[in-house]
């Protein structure tokens, strides 16, 4: 097939024109730079299956040539209020990328008769009533708080999308993304694992918010993009949660990442804020993603960690 892929030169689109263009299709990716590296894609500049276009996705897309799908990756996704980088900092151009994003790769796929896959994510969940989450579950959200332009903006793609296949046809996959890390993920990012892991390769004391007993689960990138490998090629319509059912407080995952880095200074226990309503548990119910793609994470916390390591030691300059 030939893919268009946006965000494509960001972590989880570059993984994923690895594994496409592996698997022999033609790439086209777009990215803006807003959020994505060009590091991420440059070892993909000399492959001659591999198109890439500098291209703000707010905008009218034009691909010359017949396009077979579309994937929409593209959105800034970090939740740190520090980095200039997240979508707390970028609130407009969040909202573009999922609105109008959304509006411009639908049009794309439709005028193609293309197949059509949307990154959406568990933040559309909110701060979850229901545990672990289901696909049926509507969320609990806040759509005036400092998250919504994230929460929100996925929430309106994934309404227009099932919007554009039910009245035009288009024929669309959702998939809802869990937290997932990997090499090429932002050091920056403001999630609990580059904080902590980046905090022990510096041999930092790991911070951790309250008493630690908020959840999360972690998905190796390579888990991840399989799972989306197979709903793009599936005949599946409704969103399917992809990620790692396994959950863990974040002082269990503080006390792996210290043992598995030989991190001996410890854990600092700080205030839990609460004004961006970041989830106490989050944890997906994949029930769908086993029935319909035959899928579930194969890769252990403590081997993805394994795997990761090495890029994080060469973004923080340390040697082996």
């Amino acid at each position: 097939m030939r893919i268009v892929i946006t965000g494509a030169a960001g972590f989880l689109g570059s993984h994923l024109c690895d594994r496409l263009l592996a698997e022999g299709h033609q790439v086209v990716g777009l990215d803006n730079f807003i959020t994505g590296s060009r590091e991420n894609i440059a070892h993909l500049m000399g492959n001659e299956n591999f198109t890439f276009y500098k291209h703000d996705v707010s905008n009218y897309i034009y691909i010359a040539g017949k396009v077979d799908a579309v994937l929409h990756f593209a959105s800034p996704a970090s939740p740190n209020p520090q980095s200039p980088l997240a979508y707390f900092n970028l609130p407009i151009q969040t909202m573009k990328a999922g609105a109008l994003g959304t509006h411009n790769t639908l049009g794309l796929a439709k005028a193609n008769h293309a197949r059509f896959l949307l990154a959406s994510t568990s933040e559309i969940y909110g701060d979850p009533l229901e545990h672990p989450q289901k696909e049926s579950y509507p969320g609990n959200v806040d759509p005036a708080g400092e998250r919504a332009v994230y929460d929100e903006a996925k929430r309106f793609a994934e309404a227009l999308t099932l919007a554009y296949h039910r009245q035009h046809g288009v024929d669309t996959r959702i998939v809802r993304i869990f937290n997932t890390y990997g090499p090429r993920m932002d050091l920056e990012d403001g999630r609990a694992l580059p904080n902590l892991l980046k905090q022990a390769l510096l041999g930092k004391p790991l911070t951790v918010y309250g008493d630690g007993s908020q959840t999360r689960s972690f998905c190796y990138v390579d888990d991840l993009i399989e799972g989306v490998v197979r709903l793009l090629y599936s005949n599946e319509h409704m969103p399917v949660n992809i990620g790692n059912p396994v959950e863990m407080s974040i002082l269990e995952f503080a006390e792996t990442i210290n043992r598995i880095t030989g991190n001996s200074a410890g854990i600092q226990f700080l205030p839990r804020a609460r004004s961006t309503r970041d989830p106490q548990r989050r944890r997906p119910d994949i029930t769908r993603a086993r029935e319909i793609l035959g899928w579930e994470p194969k890769i252990s916390l403590e081997e993805g960690l394994r795997r990761t390591i090495p890029y994080f030691k060469q973004k923080l300059g340390l040697t082996e």
